[in-house]
């Protein structure tokens, strides 16, 4: 699955990914871990008459959670969308989503391997020579308005999928093992975004398996006790110290 993400680079980056002008007055403060729990603020883009930057809160909320008391019920399982459901399952909450996409920009993600110890052993993955990438995702507005401003809350889901090599050797054990966030490549990324995506191009895309040969993924300090958001974070440990991926 994919519950803790980075974006520790600067909002400019997602202009370029686009090819738009704008976005460098959108408030984002960098981040090296946030939890997909604390339903925090991230950089996503959408296509709402053309491509915009928008900051999004993680963790879907659907239209069915209309009182507070469903949105904390409910939201704390949907900060990740299962490919399988999008097109297969038309009972699901993601079936109906599936024409609001959206790109989930990140620096890197961690997932934990079962080194065989009394604790996973983190790792953080990220793109090989990127300084950011996207993710696929499917989003949703808050049915309830913010009490504050009367605005409705754009929420996010990161898209999973099966594992590659790579990412089955680090997710080995759990419930949710051998799984991986959706990542895609510049050109469907852009392709996940337009508003003409049929079922059968929809398909092709969350069936694309991004290659582990252009990954890498270090192992780091835990990163589920409280610390400071800063590059430390993401340090490498010294990798002889534990089983060879």
């Amino acid at each position: 699955m994919c519950y803790d993400m980075s974006f520790f680079s600067n909002i400019k980056l997602i202009s370029d990914y686009l090819n738009i002008t704008g976005g460098q007055d959108i408030s984002f403060e960098p981040t090296y871990h946030k939890v997909a729990q604390s339903f925090c603020p991230w950089p996503v883009a959408v296509n709402e008459d053309g491509l915009k930057i928008k900051i999004f809160d993680w963790g879907v909320i659907a239209d069915y959670m209309n009182t507070p008391e469903k949105i904390r019920e409910y939201r704390t399982s949907m900060a990740n969308a299962r490919s399988e459901k999008i097109l297969d399952d038309t009972r699901s909450v993601w079936h109906r989503l599936r024409q609001q996409r959206c790109l989930v920009f990140s620096t890197g993600f961690f997932e934990h391997r079962d080194t065989g110890g009394k604790k996973k052993l983190p790792y953080f993955i990220k793109v090989k020579g990127q300084e950011i990438f996207a993710f696929a995702g499917l989003y949703n507005y808050s049915p309830i308005p913010d009490p504050e401003t009367g605005e409705l809350t754009g929420t996010f889901a990161v898209i999973t999928r099966p594992a590659n090599p790579l990412m089955a050797k680090i997710h080995n054990g759990g419930p949710n093992s051998q799984r991986m966030p959706l990542l895609l490549t510049h050109e469907k990324g852009l392709d996940w975004l337009r508003p003409d995506l049929t079922d059968a191009a929809l398909k092709e895309i969350i069936q694309y398996e991004f290659p582990d040969r252009e990954m890498e993924a270090w192992p780091v300090n835990t990163i589920r006790t409280r610390k400071e958001d800063t590059a430390q974070v993401i340090a490498p440990l010294d990798a002889t110290l534990f089983p060879a991926l």
